[in-house]
């Protein structure tokens, strides 16, 4: 009995013949009683899967860049605040030229425009931060080996396309605050090109070094960081 026993346990532990018996065993479990085959397992819904399902299904198909939203906030913000500083002290200074600095400051503080500043940072928050990333994603994706051919192309579309949109925005925007929309179009034939050409000037160098140096997740930060002063020329340039 020993004997038949250890061969009976040796025969049952080939390994043919355990797999045979394991799938005869996975088949049993596959079936129902009626002997119909039942499907695999149905595993429980996770909120990752859930999510992608809600994607793959028609989702929101753009998410919103809220970090180089805030960024260009802040910094239009910034800029507009800095225009609005030195406004008042050139004007205290020329009508009262023996003022101190600690005159200045409370003048600084009292009078500052708060509805001006915020209108920037929405404009920053609301239009430039998220359309300039998208901007900058298309090139990237567009053109993305850096080679010189590239790097001058996005220079000069980046003059040409989305430096006159910007413009035609912030003015449109910044009418629209105001409630003075039919002054638009002499606002668009007075001022528009002249601050075009200014920031040829001012943006080319600043495109070279950001299409050339500067990666693509920074470059909102970037040309936000660049265009304080160019938002204090054009926060100048509105205001009159």
């Amino acid at each position: 009995m020993k004997a038949i026993g250890n061969g009976g346990e040796w025969w049952w532990n080939l390994p043919s013949l355990r797999r045979k018996s394991d799938s005869r065993r996975r088949g049993r479990r596959n079936t129902d009683p009626r002997g119909r085959r039942r499907g695999p397992p149905r595993e429980p819904l996770s909120s990752s899967s859930s999510s992608e399902s809600i994607e793959q299904g028609g989702g929101w198909p753009i998410e919103f860049p809220f970090r180089q939203a805030v960024t260009a906030a802040s910094l239009t913000f910034t800029g507009d605040t800095i225009a609005q500083v030195r406004s008042r002290i050139v004007d205290r200074r020329r009508c009262c030229p023996d003022s101190n600095t600690k005159e200045l400051i409370p003048d600084i503080l009292l009078n500052h425009d708060w509805i001006r500043a915020l209108r920037m940072a929405s404009y920053g928050f609301l239009l430039y931060g998220p359309g300039s990333y998208e901007w900058y994603q298309l090139l990237d994706r567009c053109m993305p080996k850096q080679t010189f051919v590239n790097l001058s192309a996005k220079v000069i579309l980046n003059q040409i396309v989305l430096g006159p949109c910007v413009i035609a925005v912030i003015f449109a925007w910044n009418n629209l605050w105001l409630g003075k929309l039919s002054e638009l179009p002499s606002k668009y034939q007075n001022d528009a090109l002249p601050t075009l050409l200014y920031g040829f000037k001012f943006w080319i160098p600043v495109s070279i070094v950001n299409f050339g140096v500067i990666p693509l997740p920074a470059r909102v930060a970037f040309m936000s960081s660049c265009s304080i002063f160019w938002n204090f020329y054009l926060s100048t340039t509105m205001s009159k």
